[in-house]
């Protein structure tokens, strides 16, 4: 009997890492949102880090993250570093790629409380009198990512995170557009 137990445990088991392994290996959130203002009047708000303070989502979450800020005030090489709750978790970003008024793309490095680095994009399309704001984080899923993802959606724990930004983002270039 417990022989039977034991090799039902292992072929659950099995079954389980075959599973696991056959989800993707990469993963993408996308979200937009449209503003009133020109590009060259959003791109400040994404591309000069000390901004992110008024729409980060992330920082509304924990008001007391301790942040760190490095290298010039925007553009490439500009990051942070925060420290948070076990919500907010702790990292560091840099921008590493700056084209005015078209796209902001940074690195993100999580090391707590799951390891993993991704790479965010913020593209500023102009359409009309507004610009279309994208904002997407792509990644790479390890096994343990893998198994988390079986459960729990990425797109819809990171999604409302960004939907919340987007229109905070929104709101305060809209303001600062004078709109």
């Amino acid at each position: 009997m417990f022989k039977k137990i034991l090799i039902g445990i292992a072929v659950i088991i099995i079954v389980f890492v075959i599973i696991v392994a056959t989800r993707p290996s990469e993963y993408s959130v996308t979200r937009s949102v449209a503003i009133a203002a020109p590009p060259d009047a959003v791109f400040p708000h994404v591309n000069e880090l000390k901004k992110w303070a008024v729409w980060n989502p992330w920082e509304k979450i924990d008001p007391a993250m301790k942040l760190t800020y490095e290298g010039p005030a925007s553009g490439v090489g500009a990051s942070y570093a925060w420290v948070g709750n076990s919500k907010a978790g702790e990292g560091r970003m840099t921008i590493t790629e700056s084209r005015p008024a078209e796209l902001v793309q940074l690195k993100l490095e999580f090391f707590k409380p799951m390891a993993g680095v991704s790479t965010a994009k913020f593209t500023f399309k102009s359409e009309g009198r507004q610009t279309t704001v994208t904002w997407s984080m792509t990644g790479k899923n390890n096994f343990i990512a893998k198994a988390f993802c079986m459960f729990v959606s990425m797109d819809k724990m990171i999604g409302g995170q960004f939907e919340r930004g987007l229109a905070d983002l929104k709101s305060v270039a809209e303001a600062a557009a004078g709109k």
